[in-house]
């Protein structure tokens, strides 16, 4: 048998490099891992918690507002986006020192720079070579700037998080998740925002309703939504930039964030050296057990292409490394993946939505939910929760749950659970709410959704 330097050396180390590196080690496997910025990956620097973190920054313009109709007096108030900034910082090198020390409390060999493929087994690191019997791909994603005059200009997620100041007039250039977010955050901090999209309606790929629901609640909050237009060009205007739209519009604006996309960050990696087959738009292809078409070598999270979340890689990395090193094989389970947007309200989904549970099972019982919620009673703010509810007629089967409103996806991941189980409608039914509170709604309605038009010929 061939003597390696590591048994398994992981490419990138963010959530599912650093999962599957100890509990390969944990496994007595002899385990490297080779990272060119900081332990943690996109999620923990740069993605998901400090973007929560300003999220939760950006609810406190309303919460001062409400709390007056619940007898509070909130005295002169004032934000300073450089205190937030530091804070942030501050948590993201703490999290950033756990995880150095995760890794070499496991034993596993923390290599800083960037790995590149000499061949299946060897790589080499900085200028070191090191060999390894198996090599796992974990690098990621990275945010892209489409190729139009002036992008050089804009600024994408990961400048977002750094910015020196607060710019007081933001557009923010995409539909998904991401640029909704970013777009409610700058418009909770006090910043006038335009978002703009090329498709029909934000966040493409979600249920129909949700998607409604949630741009008419950004609307009322300020956002200033304009679908079908994107951005030709971005100019110097002075102190500030001049974005030019596809509609004719100029824009003057302090900065501009590309919320348009993520590449896999197989560039530079020297896959085409070991012939690693990568698709169309660069991810690594894998089997459904993550190994590539080079048998040594494997990949898992972003970098796939498959469900970009980071619970995702996180259970792919535990995935291959107990099937590899702990003889235990298992393959991760890709449907009814929980997700949510930490969007102001939040949107937070399981299973299918509408339209492709159409495709699936033809024959759908909907039940659906606007409503008021409580807190709102006194306050008189003019938000409304929305969920929904998707059956599979035949079976009675609940194949897609979706909410937009305070705290959804704190709701959803307990009613993943049921979805993931298989549970039917009439099971739903038989739970006892919890009252008075918004989830309760869930297990509650009761009457199917008839369409308007429907229920006007009955």
């Amino acid at each position: 048998m061939a003597s390696y330097d590591y048994d398994l050396f992981v490419i990138g180390a963010g959530s599912g490099g650093v999962r599957a590196a100890r509990v390969a080690a944990k496994h007595g496997a002899r385990v490297g891992i080779a990272e060119n910025s900081r332990i943690g990956g996109t999620c923990v620097i740069r993605g998901c918690i400090p973007k929560k973190l300003l999220v939760y920054a950006s609810h406190y313009h309303e919460d001062f507002e409400d709390a007056a109709a619940y007898g509070w007096t909130v005295g002169p108030r004032s934000f300073s986006w450089k205190t937030l900034i530091a804070n942030k910082d501050r948590e993201i090198d703490r999290l950033n020192g756990v995880y150095i020390r995760l890794l070499q409390g496991s034993g596993v060999t923390i290599h800083e720079g960037t790995a590149k493929f000499l061949d299946a087994h060897t790589l080499d690191v900085n200028g070191r070579t090191i060999t390894a019997d198996k090599i796992l791909i974990a690098v990621g994603g990275w945010p892209v700037k489409p190729e139009i005059p002036g992008a050089e200009y804009g600024i994408t997620s990961n400048e977002a998080l750094h910015l020196a100041e607060q710019p007081k007039h933001i557009i923010v250039i995409g539909g998904g998740y991401i640029a909704v977010e970013f777009a409610g955050i700058f418009n909770g901090l006090g910043s006038e925002v335009v978002q703009l999209y090329r498709g029909d309606q934000i966040l493409r790929g979600f249920d129909d309703d949700v998607r409604h629901h949630l741009a008419a609640e950004l609307l009322k909050k300020g956002i200033d939504i304009r679908v079908k237009t994107d951005v030709t060009r971005i100019e110097k205007a002075g102190n500030r930039l001049r974005a030019t739209l596809t509609t004719g519009a100029m824009v003057e604006t302090d900065a501009v964030m590309f919320a348009t996309g993520r590449t896999p960050n197989t560039a530079g990696l020297g896959l085409d050296t070991v012939g690693v087959q990568l698709n169309g738009k660069g991810a690594v292809i894998v089997d459904e057990w993550s190994k590539t078409n080079v048998d040594n070598i494997y990949a898992v999270g972003d970098v796939t292409d498959r469900i970009n979340l980071t619970p995702v890689a996180l259970n792919e990395g535990l995935m291959f490394s107990e099937t590899v090193f702990g003889k235990n094989p298992r393959k991760m389970d890709h449907a009814d993946v929980p997700s949510a947007v930490f969007s102001v309200p939040n949107v937070a989904t399981v299973g299918l939505s509408e339209q492709d549970a159409q495709k699936t099972y033809g024959e759908l019982d909907l039940y659906k939910s606007s409503f008021r919620g409580l807190k709102h009673t006194l306050t008189g703010r003019d938000e409304k929760t929305f969920m929904k509810i998707v059956v599979d007629r035949k079976s009675q089967r609940v194949v897609g749950v979706h909410m937009v409103g305070p705290e959804a996806g704190e709701i959803i991941q307990g009613l993943a659970v049921a979805v993931k189980m298989g549970a039917t409608k009439q099971q739903f039914d038989a739970a006892v709410g919890i009252h008075p509170t918004a989830a309760e709604e869930f297990v509650t309605m009761r009457d199917r959704w008839v369409p308007p038009a429907a229920k006007a010929a009955e």
